[in-house]
């Protein structure tokens, strides 16, 4: 049953949704979006209006909505530098969240020398006032996620051009029935578990191969590994989801992961062969994509908030 549940509220993101690689590059020149002819026309993709609203909304901070259909207001963002975090493709101007999320993001970032982790290079968050994006995710609309690139931070601050051009590391083996040895460390265990042991943490998304090393290589106390669900795509980066907060009554929670480790026939499940790779839409079928009618009525308010 939590494997239906758990397809079921990110089924639709396969179909109008290319995922947001950690490799994908970006750029040290981004060039601001051209209005739009027509913004006030309801057919307008919400995507269109959110991208183009750099800063966030003066308003009280609050995620609202669901976390694949909704919006960010009071947006705050994470430094671009941190004791123990860099934050990468600075031209995507996707580094921010609700104030929850910011502070669990540092809390991890403390946490992670601890662990032997180095330090986090830091992905997709948000974008200023939520909303869905013009390239990838489906989710990250609410401010609580977050991706974590599966490289630890060197030793050194990066440069612009690293930010945007350099590769996160893949540690899934080629036949994506397992991690790759020569990659996968102890401290990549390390850091998932310490994302998933945070109190405010709902999940912790990675590819089913990362799943299947978690459970063989978790050692003591493995309560935190329900938390840590399979999902297509996280081979370069893991994605951690923080639940509602409490000043955000129109955040829709997902339903409960239960309590057992999700180690059994539940991950058995993502390596059916027509299972392990995700399925391709129909190349004649018309993305649909939201528009402003389809997120919460809240959500205008955070659009056009000075």
């Amino acid at each position: 049953m939590r494997v239906f549940l758990f397809t079921v509220v990110f089924a639709a993101a396969l179909s109008h949704a290319v995922p947001a690689t950690a490799q994908d590059k970006g750029t040290v020149d981004p060039k601001p979006l051209p209005p739009l002819a027509n913004p006030d026309d309801p057919k307008t993709p919400a995507k269109d209006l959110f991208a183009r609203k750099p800063t966030p909304a003066n308003l009280q901070a609050r995620a609202i909505g669901f976390y694949s259909r909704g919006c960010l207001a009071g947006g705050v963002a994470l430094p671009v530098n941190g004791k123990n975090w860099q934050v990468m493709r600075l031209s995507r101007n996707r580094n921010w969240g609700h104030p929850d999320l910011i502070a669990f993001l540092e809390r991890l970032a403390d946490k992670a020398p601890k662990v032997g982790w180095n330090g986090l290079l830091v992905g997709d968050i948000a974008q200023a006032r939520g909303g869905p994006m013009l390239t990838g995710h489906a989710s990250h609309q609410i401010g609580l996620d977050a991706d974590i690139w599966l490289m630890p931070m060197p030793n050194r601050e990066l440069t612009r051009l690293e930010r945007e051009e350099m590769s996160s590391t893949n540690v899934v083996r080629e036949d994506k029935l397992d991690v790759d040895p020569k990659i996968w460390t102890p401290a990549h265990v390390g850091i998932i578990k310490a994302a998933a042991e945070d109190p405010l943490v709902e999940r912790v998304l990675v590819n089913a191969a990362i799943k299947k090393a978690l459970c063989r290589d978790a050692n003591g106390d493995r309560s935190w590994l329900h938390k840590v669900r399979p999902w297509y795509w996280h081979n370069y980066h893991f994605h951690v989801r923080i639940g509602c907060p409490k000043d955000s009554p129109t955040c829709k929670p997902q339903p409960p992961t239960g309590e057992g480790d999700g180690c059994g026939a539940e991950l058995a499940y993502w390596f059916q062969p027509k299972i392990l790779r995700p399925p391709e839409p129909p190349a004649d079928r018309p993305r649909k994509h939201m528009t402003m009618g389809d997120l919460p009525a809240e959500c205008r308010q955070v659009l056009v908030a000075q």
